[in-house]
């Protein structure tokens, strides 16, 4: 063989794999940002969440390295009216010493959870990481809200390079805070909410 070539499915096949799911991936994430107000209703809900928390991550059967990550997650939905949310999620999770993982997800969640209280969520999507052996892949998150924003995130990954990746975050998303917060009015009212429940009444 050629020693200028590379077999099928070695290292310069999987760079043109790369090269080709970045633009992708980034594409289908901004059209998903953008054109989804579009298609729901006026009143949309949305997510904005920042967090912190330990990650686990591996290529193979290198060892796994666990590292502080920072998580950044932000995207819109149907409306908050209801009692199952769906919306799209565009993520970042950085890996403190190592790099950052971008993906897309679908989320599907509680009304509880929209509107600022006790509630769960569940993202399905896939990601792309650059850093290391590169990585394109499917990933899960279990997230779990809480009152005045507070907000679990239990997420695992895994692609190609047999890469896989496990985290738990906790944070607080300023959506569920602020404009969708329908708890805690007692200590902290919210005056414009962004669902009023007596609305539906009329």
């Amino acid at each position: 063989m050629d020693g200028g070539c590379l077999p099928k499915g070695g290292r310069g096949s999987s760079a043109r794999v790369t090269r080709i799911a970045h633009p992708r991936l980034l594409a289908l994430a901004f059209a998903l940002v953008t054109t989804w107000p579009a298609v729901a209703s006026a009143d949309t809900s949305s997510w904005l969440f920042v967090g912190t928390g330990p990650s686990w991550t591996k290529f193979g059967s290198q060892s796994t390295e666990q590292k502080l990550s920072l998580k950044l997650d932000t995207g819109v939905g149907t409306p908050p009216g209801g009692d199952v949310i769906v919306g799209g999620l565009f993520n970042w999770q950085t890996h403190f010493g190592l790099g950052t993982d971008v993906g897309v997800s679908v989320r599907t969640a509680t009304h509880g959870f929209v509107n600022g209280d006790w509630g769960a969520a569940i993202d399905l999507g896939g990601y792309q990481r650059w850093w290391g052996q590169q990585s394109t892949g499917v990933q899960g998150s279990l997230v779990l809200g809480a009152p005045w924003g507070v907000t679990l995130v239990a997420t695992a990954g895994r692609g190609t390079h047999e890469a896989q990746s496990y985290s738990g975050v906790i944070g607080i998303d300023l959506a569920r805070l602020t404009v969708y917060r329908r708890s805690g009015e007692s200590w902290w009212k919210n005056t414009f909410p962004a669902y009023r429940p007596e609305d539906e009444r009329h």
